[in-house]
């Protein structure tokens, strides 16, 4: 099929590198324009920019696509379908109804569960046991479109929101390859979403990184392994904030935010406890809970909601 891919972060990389590897035409890239990142707001292109132009796929970075001149672009490309993954931007009626196919969107999510732009980070924040890929016919609503084929996965307790990130990146590059290969059979079978079983993943921000000690073990370690690799979990010790990258459960118990063992380091919440693992404390480097330790005594009975 002669393709025009719609995609930004890595996810949508290994989406585009799935079709290529097909031997599927894909003739144009959109994605989002260069962003600044990092202390020194470095202008950075997007992954999915890099990769194509590795290829020497044309790519566009439009501010907007409301108005002519992405149709027209598009159009002068005429391809059979239009690819999205991840994009950023919502795509308008003219676009959407142009291919002979129309636009398909590669979500990370089992549809109708987690509509919208961060569904992987809250399936693992929710605590969920499985999550998956669905391909979409896209329509004007937000991820609201027929659903073509859904592959699912599992998510083990110890899965982070970056590991299941990556796999449903490699599940999405297959999946996309076996929806347009029914597509040009005419065997595919779009089913309706059911609203009512709908939620939705709205965008992550640093805002809901603090770790609230009263709630219980498991909800703390979800929301630890959810933010994970950002805006990432975070505490405040001795007046300062401290990162939390990585934990696990303990069966320990004691008072809310009691460091009740240091060996691993590990904090008393709700009920039970979350072993620390990773930290970083605010203008130090990230290191595991031994080295940290190495540079801060801390004694059991400690509590770092009073430090």
């Amino acid at each position: 099929m002669k393709i025009v891919f719609m995609g930004t972060p890595d996810f949508a990389v290994a989406c585009l590198k799935g079709l290529v590897e097909a031997k599927h035409d894909v003739c144009a890239v959109f994605t989002q324009p260069d962003k600044p990142r990092g202390r020194k707001m470095v202008m950075t292109p997007p992954d999915v920019k890099v990769y194509a132009q590795e290829l020497d796929i044309p790519v566009y970075q439009p501010n907007t696509l409301k108005d002519s001149k992405a149709l027209e672009i598009i159009e002068s490309y005429a391809p059979d379908v239009i690819v999205v993954a991840a994009y950023g931007k919502i795509l308008p009626k003219s676009i959407i109804d142009y291919p002979k196919y129309g636009c398909i969107n590669i979500h990370g999510s089992i549809l109708p569960k987690y509509r919208g732009a961060a569904p992987i980070q809250w399936s693992v924040i929710n605590g969920d046991k499985e999550t998956g890929v669905t391909t979409m016919q896209m329509n004007e609503g937000l991820d609201t479109g027929d659903m073509l084929l859904i592959e699912k996965t599992p998510i083990s307790i110890d899965d982070t929101a970056s590991s299941v990130f990556d796999r449903l990146a490699t599940i999405g590059g297959e999946l996309i390859v076996k929806t347009l290969e029914k597509a040009q059979k005419g065997e595919l079978v779009p089913i309706k979403q059911n609203d009512a079983d709908s939620s939705y993943a709205p965008m992550l921000d640093k805002a809901i990184s603090e770790i609230d000690w009263s709630k219980d073990a498991l909800t703390v370690h979800n929301l630890i392994r959810g933010l994970y690799s950002w805006p990432i979990a975070q505490t405040i010790f001795n007046g300062k904030k401290l990162k939390v990258y990585k934990s696990a459960l303990s069966e320990l118990s004691g008072k809310v935010g009691e460091v009740v063992s240091v060996s691993p380091l590990t904090i008393a919440c709700g009920d039970k406890s979350v072993e620390i693992l990773e930290l970083q404390l605010e203008g130090k480097k990230r290191m595991d809970y031994k080295s940290f330790l190495l540079g801060h005594h801390i004694e059991c009975g400690t509590n770092i909601l009073e430090a």
